[in-house]
Parts: C-alpha cells; structure tokens; sequence
C-alpha cells in the first residue's frame, strides 16, 4: 500500500501554499477582473526585487541570523547607478557591474566582523544599515532622475506570453530563485547553511568550514540586495536615498511567512517565493477593495508574522517534546 503522509519538514511549506491559494480564491470570487492572469503576473512584476532580496534573506535566516542592511544597500546601489549615469559618460554595462559590488563587499565586511569579533548580526547588520544610508545622502539628498538608454529599456519592455506579460525584472527575479534553489538543496554550501542553522557547535564539531561559510552567506545577501536595487531602479528610473525604506523588514517577514525558521536550520527558497507572493495578494486585495488605506497592508502583514511565528513555536516545543519522550523511554 502507498502512504501519503506527508513528511513534517514540508508542513510550514504547505501552510503558506495553502494560504496563497486561499487568499487569491477569495479575490477571485469578490473581485471583478481580481482572476485576470495579468493580475497574477503583476505580483511578479510589482515585487520583483522583494523576491530577490527574500533569497538572499532566506540563507541568513538559515543559518541562524538577521540582514537589516538590504533596503539600505539597495538605496545606495540606486543612488550610486544614478550618480554614475548621470555624472560621467559611462556606459550602463560598466556602471552595473560597479552598483552590483556595493553589496557584496558591505556584507563580506559585515560577514567578517560577524565571525572574528564575534558579533550579534542585529548589531553589525543594523550599523550597515545606517552606514548605507548615510552614504546615500552623502552622494545626494535630492532624487536622481535616470534617462539612460537601457535603463529605459529595461523598465519598458514587456516580454509577452500569448495576451499578458511580464518585465525584464521578473525573468531577473526567477533565475535568481533558481540558482538559489540549486544552491540550497544541491551544493555543499547549502548543506553547510542548514547545518550552521541547526546547530552551530555540532557544525563546528562536525569540521564544516562554518566561519567561511557565514562570511559567504552575508556576502551573498549583500549582492542579492544590489541586484535587487538595480532591478529597483529598472522600476523606479531614480536614485534616492530613501528609497525601499523599511523594505528588509519586508523581506524578514516574506521569508518567515514562507516557512523558514527564525532560529535557522529548517526552511525552503521556494517558500519565501510564496511569502513575497502572499504580500503581494495583499497589497493588490487592498486595492481592488479601493475603501481601505493602504496601512491595512501592513496591518495585514504583522497579524499574519505573529500568527506564522506563533505556528513555528508550537512545531518546534512539539518537536522537541517528542524528543524528551524518546529519550525518557
């Protein structure tokens, strides 16, 4: 006979699925046009860089820690594209590669301080947070326009599938999801990021390179969130030193939402795909709803954070009652 059980570890994972659906039925029913593919796709477009900056998110929750640097990393990289666009006569494929090296040099400085100091990640992230803040309205104070030619493009080009489309941002947003994936479940430094997360010390015990791999894991974050502040002003065609205020915790809670552990070591990319989805049903039933004030999605998005962390607590003192029980016999 074939059991359906299904394994516990995919629980969280079907409980966000569960939600999405739940929550996009509804506005199918109570909505007119709510069930319109384009509408489907423009959670996609319209969150785009959230999905980006959730994966790189996910594997430093994985493993046991916080970014609260990624919405000011991506201001930074939108304020030092536009001021480079705007000031010099270089090319949008050189500037690019510059704006994508802001991340990843902040968050392997975070990583490292992390791991030889030390350090709580809420401190250090929380300092790069300011520190990339400030650095933005260092360079300006006033929003930057972007006129280049291939920003334009970029931010204008529909990629049409039969009636509907998506943007250039969204096709961005899915191989990163995919790579991440891969990464996740199919290399060893994925496995090293569920085992950190899991349990440190064992990890450590076990001879996995855990210091190497935390400074990786906050390196990868940092270019996930200069990824995303490219793809951001793709959407934006500006620089601005306010721009995706508050966006990482955003990203915190699309990723908790999705199913991953706040304490690390259990957790899916794919789940935190579906949290920026849910955030996204939100937003988008708040305006068809056309009465409400768009704070609501805010509202919104807290209830749901306590009711997923509240549901994370349970399976985890479930789980380790079970445990005690086994031992005990």
């Amino acid at each position: 006979m074939i059991s359906l059980k299904m394994n516990k570890k995919f629980y969280p994972l079907m409980v966000t699925l569960s939600l999405f659906l739940l929550m996009y039925l509804y506005g199918s029913f109570t909505y007119t046009g709510f069930a319109s593919p384009q509408v489907f796709l423009n959670l996609f477009i319209d969150n785009a860089f959230l999905m980006i900056v959730a994966v790189g998110m996910t594997f430093v929750i994985l493993s046991g820690g916080i970014d609260l640097s990624v919405g000011s990393v991506i201001a930074l990289t939108s304020m030092v594209t536009a001021s480079l666009l705007q000031s010099s006569n270089l090319s949008a494929w050189i500037v690019i590669p510059i704006a994508l090296l802001i991340g990843p040099i902040l968050g392997f400085i975070m990583g490292c301080l992390i791991h030889f100091y030390n350090l709580q990640p809420f401190i250090v992230t929380l300092a790069g947070m300011f520190l990339a803040r400030g650095l933005s309205f260092v360079i300006s104070v006033e929003t930057i326009s972007i006129d280049n030619t291939f920003f334009q493009f970029a931010a204008n080009t529909k990629i049409f599938i039969g009636e509907y489309f998506v943007s250039i941002s969204v096709l961005i947003a899915l191989l990163v999801v995919i790579f991440a994936i891969f990464i996740a479940h199919y290399t060893k430094f994925g496995r090293n990021v569920y085992a950190i997360g899991g349990n440190e010390q064992s990890a450590m015990l076990m001879g996995l390179p855990v210091g190497k791999t935390k400074i990786l894991i906050y390196t990868l974050s940092g270019f996930c969130s200069s990824l995303a502040g490219v793809v951001f002003t793709f959407y934006m065609l500006s620089g601005y030193g306010l721009h995706a205020n508050g966006l990482e915790l955003d990203a915190i809670a699309a990723v908790v939402i999705g199913g991953t552990l706040l304490t690390g070591g259990a957790g899916y990319v794919a789940g935190s795909v579906m949290g920026v989805l849910i955030l996204g049903v939100i937003q988008t039933l708040i305006v068809f709803e056309g009465t409400l004030s768009s704070w609501w999605t805010k509202i919104a998005i807290g209830v749901l954070l306590l009711v997923f962390i509240l549901f994370q607590r349970i399976s985890v003192l479930r789980g380790a009652g079970k445990k005690q029980t086994i031992t005990q016999t």
